[in-house]
């Protein structure tokens, strides 16, 4: 059960960025609105998460997760772009929470 509220929690943080991101500096009263509910109801699914998954493996997952789906939004529905090193580094980024996942919980 964990891992499904890891994953909402996941949904609704990139639902937050995406509504920041809209919210042009918190001038779009909806969007900021948004934002925050969003946030909000993140924490409280990602603190659920954490009852039974360790910190580390939580944090690492929900982070690495959030940066390449986060870069996905950005170029699907905003067209922005993202360097060979920003790439790289996603990647890099993937790599270490597969790692986290399979090698970072320990009793």
């Amino acid at each position: 059960m964990g891992y499904i509220y890891l994953a909402l929690a996941i949904v609704l943080e990139l639902c937050g960025t995406t509504c920041m991101k809209l919210s042009n500096g918190f001038e779009n009263k909806f969007f900021a609105a948004g934002t925050l509910i969003f946030f909000g109801v993140c924490f409280y699914f990602s603190a659920l998460s954490m009852k039974t998954i360790p910190l580390n493996i939580a944090y690492a997952t929900w982070s690495g997760l959030g940066i390449v789906l986060a870069a996905v939004i950005a170029k699907i529905f905003f067209y922005e772009t993202i360097s060979t090193p920003g790439l790289i580094g996603i990647v890099l980024i993937v790599v270490g929470v597969v790692l986290c996942n399979f090698f970072g919980a320990t009793k």
